[in-house]
């Protein structure tokens, strides 16, 4: 990438992020209440009115209406113009550490699918097969073609992704009787595998299980929860995941980690 180009470039990056958040927007509204993401137009939940053009600028609009709509007055959540920041962040970032290459395209994607994954979870405890099923094939692909992971490293990720917390649900039922797991924490650690290979995978779900230990423990001294307190596991899936591809590859911790960036 040309020093000239790297301004217009990142202004590029916002601009689509920010756009493409709007969109993430719809599917985390609709997809978990499977409803189409193409079609009606977007509407305010609460009055139905039709959102206009100019009322749906990415951040900009959200502003400007002071979080309420124009036609009822209801408030808007923040969640809207933060899920757009977030989009448009992690394309700069993409674009900043992997530039322009296909490995740059399959990070973003999955980023973009993560961070919808992770909010539709931690709203519902839900993760659509819709979208999990397409990021397994988006890393196995990738890989074919020189992305983040080796292929033989996509595979095996995918394959342990998705058998390791379905010997969990297993076990867990034949213990307690009840599944300590959701099936599309299974689906979506396979993707996870399959974008970053298996030592990566192994190292999100160790992180993950961190987190989710951390806000259990958390909420339990806080009064707010028990050890039987459901967390949604995929949101610290899709966090974990974001840190090993943003923070942890880039930084060059992996060497110190024992885990190889091929996967």
């Amino acid at each position: 990438m040309a020093d000239w180009m790297r301004p217009y470039l990142i202004l590029y990056a916002l601009a689509v992020g920010a756009v493409v958040g709007s969109f993430l927007n719809v599917v985390i509204h609709r997809v978990p209440r499977r409803r189409s993401i193409v079609s009606p137009r977007s509407a305010c939940p609460a009055c139905g009115a039709p959102i206009r053009w100019y009322d749906n600028i990415p951040i900009l609009s959200w502003l400007l209406l002071r979080a309420r709509c124009r036609s009822c007055g209801a408030p808007i959540s923040v969640r809207y113009p933060l899920v757009e920041a977030a989009a448009a962040g992690l394309a700069v970032l993409t674009l900043l550490e992997y530039g322009l290459t296909l490995v740059g395209l399959e990070v973003l994607l999955f980023a973009w699918l993560s961070l919808a994954l992770g909010l539709i979870d931690l709203e519902h405890q839900l993760l659509p097969d819709v979208m999990t099923y397409p990021a397994i094939l988006l890393g196995l692909a990738c890989s074919w073609f020189g992305g983040l992971a080796s292929f033989g490293g996509s595979v095996a990720g995918a394959i342990v992704g998705a058998a390791l917390p379905a010997l969990v649900i297993v076990l867990y039922r034949l213990w307690r009787g009840v599944e300590g797991m959701g099936w599309g924490d299974v689906k979506y650690l396979a993707a996870i595998g399959a974008v970053v290979g298996l030592q990566g995978c192994l190292w999100v779900l160790m992180i993950a299980a961190l987190l989710g230990a951390i806000v259990g423990l958390g909420l339990i001294a806080a009064g707010r929860g028990s050890g039987k307190t459901a967390l949604p596991f995929g949101t610290f899936l899709a966090a974990a995941a974001l840190l090993w591809i943003y923070l942890i590859l880039p930084a060059g911790w992996v060497a110190l980690l024992g885990a190889s960036p091929l996967g």
